[in-house]
């Protein structure tokens, strides 16, 4: 019993001091402001995957990340890429959002959660007509704090609500932020 009680104040006391310990040092190496690129393949789901083909993302980002909390916000402006089955024209997606991100207090890798709401522009090859909407993603992440910059990889599930429909895709990135 009295070793019971030992163990479990132990697993307490770990479990309340560990998180603020790896948060006080995370917060010693958070960059106020980042930019950073990704890229990585484009996974259509649901309707959009009967037509389309795994494609291709490619992303360019600004972080802006406080200090003292580990909440912060980022802006990401992203081009998705999809081929038609069978080939011949491909669809694509561009967007422009305002994500959260949280990240989980760790040291070394660090994972965080994200999502936000954009403008999304959805349009096909051959000059065909494209349409703005509005839409929504989330995903998460694992991020790398290396010497000078960060590298992480990402998946996030995004839908564009299209007129009578709604485009939906998982873009998975490798990026860097700097």
């Amino acid at each position: 019993m009295n070793r019971s009680f030992f163990a479990a104040a132990f697993a307490g006391i770990a479990l309340v001091a560990f998180p603020l310990e790896s948060r006080a040092q995370v917060s010693t190496v958070v960059k106020p402001f980042q930019f950073g690129v990704a890229a990585g393949a484009a996974v259509p789901v649901s309707d959009l995957s009967n037509f389309f083909s795994t494609g291709f993302n490619g992303t360019v980002m600004l972080g802006l990340n406080p200090q003292l909390i580990p909440l912060g916000v980022r802006i990401d402006g992203a081009y998705n890429q999809f081929a038609l089955q069978g080939g011949g024209a491909s669809l694509h997606i561009s967007s422009l959002t305002g994500n959260l991100v949280y990240s989980i207090p760790s040291t070394g890798i660090s994972p965080y959660l994200i999502g936000g709401i954009g403008l999304y522009n959805v349009g096909g090859s051959g000059g065909g007509a494209s349409e703005n909407d509005f839409g929504w993603n989330i995903g998460g992440g694992v991020k790398l704090p290396l010497s000078g910059f960060d590298t992480f990889l990402e998946a996030r599930y995004n839908q564009a609500q299209s007129s009578g429909t709604s485009s939906k895709f998982i873009p998975i990135t490798f990026g860097i932020m700097f």
